[in-house]
């Protein structure tokens, strides 16, 4: 499987919307309520703040990573990121792909570190993931998201240096 990465444009909010709806309905892994909508997820996902990316396989969607500066100004050489892979896909490397090229592009950038402020602590896959990418967990604050499932969970704050 050859994986591509290029920026996202208005073109591909189709495609971003079957990979974003899935997960948000879900609602185990992002802050978003389930039922939030399509305007708002593809307004946060692709705002001005963020440089939005997608991942394809012969010419299809399969995952989308955005990266922007955790703070302002003085924090602003600390990237923040968020990542979906679809549901279709999950399990095949595809996210870990999307995360060693975001930490090149985010290096590329300028930025010196990249930092999670909110992975759930119930996402094990993920927390699993960004450890064996060299992240440190820094910081858990309880009772922090409230999951559908289980109730009120822990957040996790992880980081790494580029």
């Amino acid at each position: 499987m050859t994986l591509n990465f290029r920026l996202a444009s208005p073109s591909d909010s189709e495609s971003l919307w079957e990979i974003i709806e899935p997960i948000i309905r879900e609602g185990s892994t992002y802050v978003f309520y389930p039922d939030s909508s399509r305007e708002k997820m593809l307004g946060y996902w692709m705002d001005a703040d963020k440089v939005t990316y997608v991942a394809e396989v012969n010419g299809e969607l399969v995952g989308t990573f955005y990266l922007k500066a955790n703070q302002e100004d003085r924090g602003s050489h600390v990237v923040n990121a968020g990542y979906m892979v679809s549901p279709l896909v999950a399990g095949r490397g595809i996210g870990k792909a999307m995360a060693e090229f975001s930490f090149l592009e985010a290096k590329r950038m300028g930025f010196h570190a990249m930092q999670f402020n909110y992975v759930l602590k119930s996402n094990i896959a993920a927390v699993r993931l960004w450890q064996k990418l060299g992240f440190e967990l820094v910081g858990e604050i309880p009772e922090a998201f409230s999951h559908p499932k289980t109730g009120l969970s822990s957040v996790l704050v992880m980081y790494r240096k580029l």
